[in-house]
């Protein structure tokens, strides 16, 4: 597979999806080390990054060892985003820019970005022309939804316009802006784009894929080209090892100190880039929502002081006691 001049050596890429708060440069980097095939920045304001905002260029910190990168900006305003995609090339050199058409939260889209601007396809496709070619060296590409609502899923349509627009690879999230997250991710209109004969760019699927079986189901299947694992990385950043070596028919068993020794790593690149009480804070929902601990009897009350713990040494007593009860 290839996005522009970018060949991806493996027969089935995943990717590690945009989010935001999420997926910062520590984060990334640990899921490149867990095997994604390419990681995505948390998506980056265009009106924050032509004001100069610290916030917005410090996410366009990139690490060697994370590449191959896409940055991902979004915006309501033309000359805005074809500023900011200048400005994301010259600072943060990606190996792929991508457009954020997706985002469904109310402050987003709300005021028409994101996956707002699927209520504004003219404007979309100006955005998305004025993108590629602010940046004629740098492969840009699309993540958007399958439509607006139930009744206005337009994604075959409007594939076909992104990629006379000029993209180099689509990735599409299998529910609709009404949807926002909720319901299951509806993957037979990826298909249909995917097995559209005029399309000819990569399409990418995004959308529950919490497991490395649903992972090969969805290449099958549908056909894509890739996919990309968003929420299921909460707390279990080794889903990419899991989903590679499962697509590519090994074994690897992973002990219960492995995977916490993974999530301590989180939590010291955390506080490394941040600070300890910071640090701890932002990667607490990942302890939260961590499938390890599923299943261990009256497991309220110690969810509850990891996320209240505000020192590495408290946080890694808590853990030292869930692994006495695995």
């Amino acid at each position: 597979m290839r996005i522009g001049s970018l060949e991806f050596t493996e027969k089935q890429p995943v990717f590690l999806a945009p989010m935001e708060d999420v997926t910062d440069i520590g984060f990334r980097l640990l899921c490149k080390q867990m095997g994604a095939s390419m990681v995505y920045s948390e998506f980056v304001s265009s009106d924050a990054l032509i004001r100069q905002v610290n916030r917005s260029f410090e996410k366009l910190q990139v690490s060697a060892d994370e590449r191959p990168v896409c940055i991902q900006i979004y915006g309501r305003f033309v000359e805005a985003m074809r500023e900011a995609a200048q400005i994301v090339v010259e600072n943060a050199h990606p190996d792929v820019l991508d457009i954020n058409f997706g985002c469904p939260v109310k402050r987003v889209a709300g005021k028409g970005a994101g996956a707002g601007m699927l209520q504004n396809i003219p404007l979309m496709l100006e955005m998305t022309r004025a993108v590629v070619d602010a940046v004629p060296g740098t492969p840009v590409t699309v993540k958007t939804r399958l439509g607006w609502d139930q009744d206005h899923r337009n994604i075959v349509d409007l594939a076909e316009q992104l990629q006379d627009c000029g993209i180099q690879a689509l990735t599409i999230h299998g529910r609709t802006r009404a949807q926002m997250y909720t319901g299951e991710a509806d993957w037979t209109l990826i298909g249909e784009v995917k097995n559209n004969p005029r399309m000819h760019i990569p399409i990418i699927g995004n959308g529950d894929i919490t497991s490395p079986e649903r992972a090969r189901e969805c290449f099958e299947r549908y056909g894509v080209d890739a996919i990309m694992v968003g929420r299921a990385t909460f707390g279990r950043p080794w889903i990419f090892r899991e989903i590679r070596n499962y697509l590519d028919g090994r074994e690897e068993q992973f002990t219960t100190d492995w995977k916490l020794d993974v999530l301590r790593q989180q939590v010291l690149t955390s506080v490394e880039r941040i600070d300890e009480y910071r640090g701890i804070l932002h990667v607490r929902r990942h302890l939260a929502a961590s499938p390890l601990f599923k299943g261990i009897p009256n497991f309220r009350d110690t969810r509850i002081r990891m996320l209240r713990a505000e020192t590495v040494a408290e946080l890694f007593a808590i853990l030292d006691e869930v692994n006495l009860l695995l």
